[in-house]
């Protein structure tokens, strides 16, 4: 799949470390890996604001749609619109729905459909995809 927003590993890298992302970025963006759960920066982060791709900086989630969905990842029941690209995943034996930024192509997580009303989704994120950006107002 092609994305508007193409590097090389080289360069990935580099924005990663220019950002002081977390360790495993790469592999988690770029490759699909996931981090451990409960171990995400924002795991348990509240603040007001929105959460955007550590790789291109695309908005991808207002904060008021974050939830603790008890599963040791940062949850979301609701996207911005076309910021993301669903992608039909069948590792590890499961059938499931990724999720990618839609300009880059980051890896974020995967979506399921057992999220609160009235979306019913749970987008299942890892921190390391997410860059945090604090509300203005």
């Amino acid at each position: 799949m092609n994305f508007p927003i193409q590097k090389t590993d080289a360069q990935w890298q580099a924005l990663l470390d220019s950002k002081n992302a977390e360790p495993g970025a790469l592999q988690i963006t770029r490759r699909a890996a996931t981090e451990r759960p409960f171990t995400g920066k924002y795991q348990t982060h509240w603040a007001d604001g929105s959460y955007h791709c550590i790789c291109c900086g695309a908005a991808l989630f207002d904060a008021a749609s974050k939830f603790d969905a008890g599963c040791g990842w940062p949850s979301f029941s609701q996207a911005i619109a076309e910021a993301i690209t669903e992608i039909t995943d069948h590792s590890h034996g499961m059938v499931r729905v990724e999720t990618v930024c839609s300009r880059c192509g980051a890896h974020l997580g995967h979506v399921f459909e057992d999220g609160p009303a009235p979306t019913g989704l749970r987008y299942c994120m890892n921190s390391a995809s997410l860059d945090f950006a604090p509300s203005t107002s």
